[in-house]
């Protein structure tokens, strides 16, 4: 399967243009600033003031530099890939996926991974396929991944889903982008989900408290290489 490439297609069929965009500091009653950099786009219940206090908590990890696998990175939708060449323009016949890993989001966890080890943080990164060949049910394939990691590896504190962003509109697709030291990057979206009091995730405060913390190390370390975290009534395994 990883060699199959049967999402991948050659640019043969020009359909629309790919603009690369930074997306800068956003206004709104929904969009706050954090103390130390970056933003929160904040579409529950919570009013911006009080949220704004919970991400002034520190998250409690138990956190490792030993080696001990700390850190389990993963891929709901492992097959998220990028086009090939940087050409401004994208292929009617090409859907941005692909089963080789080494052109899909698992390239992108090895590059985590290695930065990672190389700070001593042990790393589990699963690369198996979710969304291949049935794309539905792809969180629940994912869970069941995590699941087994966590039984085999207790002591892992974080677990981090990499995703390919996307964001189009007609026939144009953005790709945010951030210059840094002189280079191009993809702009990075964290995501934190909240309980609306059906969701089973009585611990979303503190996943809220580590994205807001991982949030604002980024931007201290590299101001703008994020878009505002998302806080939402999203899901995604965070239970």
């Amino acid at each position: 399967m990883h060699s199959a490439r049967l999402y991948q297609n050659p640019l043969t069929d020009v359909a629309g243009s790919i603009v690369q965009k930074h997306y800068g500091k956003q206004s709104g009653t929904m969009f706050f600033s954090l103390d130390n950099g970056g933003q929160v786009r904040n579409s529950t219940f919570w009013n911006n003031t009080d949220l704004l206090a919970e991400s002034r908590i520190l998250p409690d990890l138990d956190l490792k530099t030993d080696g001990t696998p700390m850190v389990l990175i993963y891929h709901t939708h492992t097959t998220e890939s990028y086009q090939r060449t940087d050409a401004g323009v994208y292929d009617a016949a090409c859907n941005f996926r692909s089963t080789d890993p080494e052109e899909n989001m698992v390239a992108v966890g090895d590059a985590i991974a290695a930065e990672l080890d190389a700070a001593g943080i042990g790393v589990v990164h699963a690369a198996e396929i979710h969304d291949y060949p049935v794309w539905n049910g792809s969180y629940t394939r994912s869970a069941e991944t995590v699941r087994a990691v966590l039984e085999e590896y207790p002591g892992i504190c974080i677990a981090l889903d990499i995703h390919r962003d996307a964001i189009a509109d007609g026939t144009t697709v953005y790709a945010p982008v951030t210059e840094q030291d002189g280079d191009s990057a993809a702009q990075i979206m964290i995501i934190s989900g909240c309980d609306d009091g059906t969701m089973s995730m009585p611990d979303y405060r503190e996943n809220f408290h580590f994205a807001a913390y991982l949030q604002q190390t980024a931007e201290t370390m590299f101001p703008g290489f994020t878009r505002p975290l998302m806080f939402d009534y999203r899901k995604y395994n965070q239970d």
